[in-house]
């Protein structure tokens, strides 16, 4: 089994299982927008291959089976049953599947922040613009009030409080969601939680959120490492709303249902969400994945302590540079263990220094002024070093 130390010396035991993203020859600080995959994730590309080939139109029975793998690796790391995980290609079209079944005419009032994920931000802003629903956007800062603020504001007209639990842009956790929740049941409105940013990340559970009927919506393409075409979303038991923007596939299980002639008819469950045909490579590959991280007991919970001592390593190695804080700096105001798996520095650099880091074989990302450094289990203690090292000295230069 591996330990802490095995991964945070100066060799990393996991690294070679990463060889086709050479993790071992560059410095990969991604880690919040795009892991590595391990190798054995292009096993699962092959093996889709083979199944299409040999079996062509019959390869479906394969694939349905392998995204059933897919819906109990998202359950297993939410705390949920694989019967609830609805999956899809990507967060908006899940996203536009349950806003369309929700009675936006009578509740136009939708509750979010400023820093939600570009995919709700954008098609709300755009609802909003063409006044099919009204908008109310908090400000995510100062995140220790944040749920607080927004119970205070639910009501009869609002149909649903949308929130991420790690927020994309600074890292931020966001505590005591069951304040929100319990506002949403009172008033009859759904809290749709945004777990992209948290999966793997931290360790997450509904049960341990006390929100154990809030609707999920999420990814595996960041910190599970299952690559595109990977997102679900996660409806509650019971759950008997039916989405207007309907795929035919919801028609698998109710299509000896003869008795609504004229009617559009629904699965039951996850079902009645479902899409249409896709690209099931995507699953392959995410099975691929979830095994892998089974075998070498890759839990989130170990997850999260490595992220942590790479974090604070990370945010230690910053500090003892000492440089100006005018050219690029660190918010000391929210401590690490408050945050998520990627470490935010601020500078109105962030486009040239990304870029200069990028020609020395180093990889990070940013959003607007927020540099963000994202390590990975993959990663050892020396990669993380020089990273910082020439970090800083390319805003030393500035």
């Amino acid at each position: 089994m591996l330990t802490i130390n095995d991964l945070f010396s100066n060799k990393n035991k996991i690294a070679q299982f990463y060889s086709e993203f050479k993790v071992e020859d560059r410095i990969l600080l991604t880690g919040h927008s795009h892991q590595a995959w391990p190798d054995c994730a292009f096993n699962g590309m092959k093996r889709y291959w083979i199944d299409s080939s040999e079996f062509v139109d019959n390869k479906w029975e394969f694939a349905f089976k392998k995204a059933d793998r897919v819906r109990s690796g998202f359950a297993k790391l939410t705390g949920t049953n694989s019967e609830e995980i609805v999956l899809g290609q990507n967060t908006h079209e899940l996203l536009l599947r349950l806003l369309s079944s929700i009675d936006l005419v009578n509740r136009p009032k939708i509750i979010t922040t400023d820093s939600e994920f570009h995919t709700a931000r954008r098609q709300f802003d755009k609802l909003a613009e063409i006044r099919l629903i009204e908008l109310i956007k908090l400000n995510a800062e100062p995140v220790e009030s944040l749920s607080e603020r927004i119970s205070k504001i639910v009501d009869e007209k609002t149909s649903v409080v949308m929130v991420s639990k790690v927020f994309f842009n600074n890292a931020n956790i966001l505590e005591n969601i069951e304040i929100i929740y319990k506002q949403c049941n009172l008033h009859g409105a759904y809290l749709i939680l945004d777990v992209y940013h948290a999966l793997n990340a931290i360790p997450f559970s509904v049960i341990n959120e006390f929100i154990p009927n809030a609707f999920l919506i999420g990814g595996g393409y960041k910190y599970c490492q299952l690559g595109e075409g990977n997102c679900f979303l996660r409806i509650p038991p019971d759950c008997k709303l039916k989405p207007a923007i309907t795929g035919w596939f919801s028609e698998f299980t109710a299509l000896a249902d003869k008795t609504k002639k004229y009617s559009v008819i629904y699965g039951e469950g996850h079902w009645a969400f479902a899409g249409s045909t896709y690209d099931p490579v995507s699953h392959y590959r995410a099975c691929e994945v979830f095994d892998f991280f089974e075998e070498h007991n890759l839990i989130p919970e170990f997850l999260r302590q490595v992220s942590r001592i790479q974090i604070d390593f990370l945010a230690s190695e910053f500090d003892s540079y000492d440089l100006p804080q005018h050219i690029i700096k660190r918010d000391t105001c929210l401590p690490l263990d408050k945050s998520g798996g990627f470490l935010v520095l601020k500078t109105e650099y962030a486009n040239i220094i990304t870029n200069k880091l990028h020609q020395r074989n180093i990889l990070v990302d940013y959003r607007g002024n927020n540099l963000r450094l994202g390590p990975a289990p993959y990663l050892n203690k020396s990669q993380l070093s020089e990273g910082m090292a020439t970090l800083a000295e390319i805003a030393s230069e500035l």
